[in-house]
C-alpha cells in the first residue's frame, strides 16, 4: 500500500486543485485528507482473524471504485446536512469526494507487493495492480514503519509523488492567479 500521508497529501491537493468556488471550512479539509485514506481502515480485519485475499480483507471491498462511490456521495451528502449548502455545490462535492476515495485503489495499484487490489469489487473477485509497479510496498503497522524498510518508502514515495503533487499546486497558483488579473 502507499502510505496514509501520500494518500492524505493527494488528496489535499486535489481538494486545493479542485474546490468549489464558495469558502469551504474545516469540515472540506478534513474530508480532503481523510478520503483518500480511509479504504485502508481495513485493517482492522487482521486481529479480528479477516483474512488478506477476503472480499473484506486487506485491498479488498474497501478499496473498490463502488466502496469509494457510496464513501463520497455518503459525504458530500452529510456536507450538505451539516453545512446547509444547495444542490449544485452538492453535486460538485460530490464529483470531487467520489474522485478522492476512488483514487486510493489506483495508487495503491502501483506498488510492488501484495495480492493486488479488488478496484471492480463486488462485481469482479480479481485483484489488479498496473503493468508498471514503481512504488515499493508500505509495511503494516507503525512497528514495522520505522525500520529502514519505512525510510525506504518515504524516500520512494517522495520521488514518485511529490513532483506530481507540487506540480498541481504550482499550476492551480498560477490559474487562480492568472483569474484574478483577467
Amino acid at each position: 500500500m502507499t502510505t496514509v500521508v501520500t494518500h492524505a497529501a493527494m488528496g489535499l491537493a486535489l481538494g486545493h486543485a479542485l474546490r468549489p468556488a464558495a469558502r469551504r471550512g474545516h469540515r472540506y479539509w478534513l474530508a480532503c485528507a481523510l478520503l483518500p485514506v480511509m479504504a485502508d481502515a481495513d485493517v482492522i480485519g487482521f486481529p479480528l482473524g479477516v483474512a488478506y485475499g477476503d472480499l473484506l480483507g486487506h485491498r479488498g471491498l474497501s478499496h473498490s471504485l463502488a466502496f469509494a462511490a457510496v464513501l463520497g456521495l455518503a459525504t458530500a451528502l452529510s456536507m450538505k446536512w451539516w453545512e446547509g449548502r444547495g444542490w449544485p455545490e452538492t453535486r460538485h462535492l460530490a464529483v470531487l469526494f467520489v474522485l478522492l476515495a476512488a483514487s486510493h485503489g489506483p495508487m495503491d495499484m502501483l506498488t510492488n507487493g501484495g495480492l493486488g487490489i479488488a478496484l471492480l469489487a463486488p462485481f469482479d473477485a480479481g485483484r489488479y495492480f498496473w503493468d508498471w509497479r514503481p512504488i515499493l510496498v508500505s509495511p503494516i503497522g507503525l512497528k514495522n514503519f520505522l525500520t529502514p524498510w519505512g525510510w525506504a518508502v518515504i524516500m520512494d514515495e517522495l520521488l514518485w509523488f511529490g513532483p506530481p503533487i507540487a506540480l498541481l499546486l504550482a499550476s492551480t497558483a498560477i490559474r487562480r492567479r492568472i483569474a484574478r488579473t483577467a
